[in-house]
């Protein structure tokens, strides 16, 4: 082998090991950047879960409010009168008709008027 043949040999070798080089930086450099991706997502998603979490906590509470009030109404419903009630309270009212009835005052007044 000659000289010049082992320079060209050195020199290739050379420009191989920065070539090297230069990848593993660049690796090094995507490695770091996916790294820091990485963590940046899962803190947005922690804190999306932890938002998540309130939400529905508030959901739960909301439910259990709709929940109660539900109950106190369905309880309240039995104190309701029914339609067939109610009707046999207007046909009993009909057949009473106050306003057809006459005053102890206004039959004296009549009587005396009579007289």
């Amino acid at each position: 082998m000659s000289k010049e043949e082992s320079q060209d040999y050195g020199y290739a070798s050379q420009i191989s090991i920065r070539d090297l080089e230069e990848k593993q930086r660049l690796l090094k450099d995507r490695m770091l950047l996916i790294g820091q991706n990485l963590i940046e997502i899962k803190e947005r998603t922690e804190s999306e879960f932890i938002e998540l979490k309130k939400e529905l906590e508030e959901i739960k509470q909301t439910l259990n409010r709709v929940k109660s009030f539900l109950e106190t109404a369905s309880s309240e419903f039995s104190k309701f009168a029914r339609k067939e009630e109610l009707e046999l309270l207007r046909k009993q009212a009909k057949m009473f008709q106050p306003l057809d009835f006459v005053r102890k005052s206004d039959l004296e007044k009549l009587k005396n008027n009579q007289s």
